[in-house]
């Protein structure tokens, strides 16, 4: 059983996974730049270690200062969240071989998914289905061109490291291939130090599906499905559990590929794999492609947990700790929809800016599950991502958790800062979201009616003048 735990991160999953270590009598220790002295995810661990400085390279990815600490102050285990370290195979090396715990998978299985050109050829050996491409090492321009000429236009030019959309490229007509290659290798080499790409075929209408895995290094279940469709510049912004209307023949291919994915590779702890989904027609086995595997726990895993009933981090605890998987696939069940809602500090009226400054007023909507990092009071300082909270909402069905989420945001209040709440509220209530008709270009296809912003009504003007009153 581990007994104190160095949770290396900060924000609102830091905050997450004290929580859950404490129900477990879990003693916990926090990290923390000079920026978060004060900070929530502080404030509900049982000690800090302040790191200094503000940027995360003065802090939160400060490997050997991390490690130093964990065992300074009588830490046994490391669990690094999701972000920063958390994908950092060495980093995963140097806890064990300080003698500590790692709360993760194993370095060598995040070596595996570490580079999306051998990940997909691992998953074509583990008979995962992967979508049709190029995913050589050979990587000049002649080598390029004809691969996408062979593939078929529309094509895809991906940076083979990294993410977030960085170093992507959608190419439609020969001629416009080699400048779109070089930017993509250019934006690759400045943001993951590696300008190698692989081009895959464009799916039309695609839809971003993904499978939480959890294993024990011996073993993995699948735990349903995520649909995370709803992406601005591939950033996801709304995910939701079950997918909507994901017929149960799928549901099963899809988990049994993503298990045999997870177990090719000894997968041990929380995971998921990512597929890309062809929305052009009806869902079927032969629909889905492996995109990626991201080795850690997911932002969007609250939705998952509501639909089960479980808790992902305290079966990471329980697993890292030297225990079994908690349950058998056939034990595993989902019950009700669940819907999240990543909530920022930014203007979406001005290309969703950051907004930065001190949160005068906080006060979240009513039945919802909250996720959050700061409080009334706090700042968003310009050093880190600039989430508030993830909103969560969970019905006994789709419209249920829909129409709870709605009148969540609706009654969220927020002073001091841009956020980008009626952008939510507008993209839940788009009618192709509304029917789950949905794919990864509504944003960008509705841009202008989703950034809207309406006239304040006299009860906006009221509270504003309450709230500058203190009342």
């Amino acid at each position: 059983m581990i007994q104190k735990l160095l949770i290396a991160n900060r924000g609102e999953i830091a905050c997450r996974i004290a929580r859950s270590a404490g129900e477990m009598g879990i003693a916990t220790l926090a990290i923390a730049s000079q920026a978060d002295e004060d900070a929530l995810h502080v404030q509900s661990c049982d000690e800090v270690v302040h790191l200094g400085g503000h940027s995360p390279a003065e802090s939160y990815l400060r490997r050997d200062a991390i490690i130093s600490a964990a065992l300074e102050r009588g830490a046994d285990a490391v669990h690094p969240g999701y972000g920063f370290l958390s994908e950092d195979p060495e980093f995963a090396q140097a806890v064990q071989e300080a003698g500590l715990i790692w709360v993760g998978p194993p370095a060598a299985a995040i070596r595996a998914m570490g580079l999306k050109d051998a990940a997909k050829a691992l998953m074509q050996e583990a008979g995962v289905p992967i979508v049709p491409g190029y995913h050589g090492a050979a990587q000049s321009l002649q080598v390029l061109e004809e691969a996408a000429a062979q593939i078929g236009y529309p094509v895809l030019i991906k940076a083979v490291a990294g993410g977030g959309g960085k170093g992507m490229r959608r190419v439609d007509r020969p001629e416009e291939f080699a400048a779109h290659l070089a930017s993509a290798q250019s934006e690759a080499q400045s943001a993951f130090g590696n300008a190698r790409v692989l081009i895959e075929k464009f799916i039309a209408n695609p839809r971003h599906i993904e499978i939480q895995v959890f294993g024990d290094g011996q073993k993995a279940v699948h735990l349903y499905e995520r649909d995370c469709s709803l992406q601005r510049r591939h950033q996801k912004v709304i995910e939701e559990a079950p997918a909507p209307h994901m017929p149960s023949e799928v549901r099963d291919a899809m988990g049994r590929a993503a298990v045999r994915a997870a177990e090719a590779i000894g997968y041990a702890s929380a995971g998921t794999v990512e597929f890309i989904v062809d929305g052009s027609a009806p869902l079927h086995e032969n629909s889905f492609y492996f995109m990626e595997m991201n080795t850690r726990l997911q932002v969007e895993h609250p939705v998952t947990e509501e639909i089960l009933g479980i808790d992902l981090v305290a079966w990471q605890l329980q697993v890292a700790a030297g225990g079994l998987l908690p349950r058998a696939q056939d034990e595993i069940h989902a019950q009700g929809h669940s819907i999240e809602a990543r909530l920022y500090a930014e203007d979406s009226a001005q290309g969703f800016l950051p907004s930065i400054g001190q949160l005068h007023h906080l006060n979240f909507g009513p039945g919802l599950r909250v996720e959050t990092g700061v409080a009334q009071g706090g700042q968003v300082t310009p050093y880190y991502d600039p989430m508030i909270a993830k909103l969560i909402a969970t019905g006994p069905d789709r419209a249920g958790a829909l129409q709870r989420l709605v009148r969540g945001l609706k009654l969220t209040e927020i002073a001091g800062l841009k956020t980008n709440r009626d952008f939510l509220i507008a993209l839940l209530q788009h009618e192709d979201f509304v029917a789950g008709t949905f794919d990864t270009g509504l944003i960008a296809r509705d841009m202008q009616v989703l950034t809207h912003a309406p006239a304040p009504t006299p009860e906006d003007w009221a509270r504003a003048a309450l709230c500058a009153m203190g009342l």
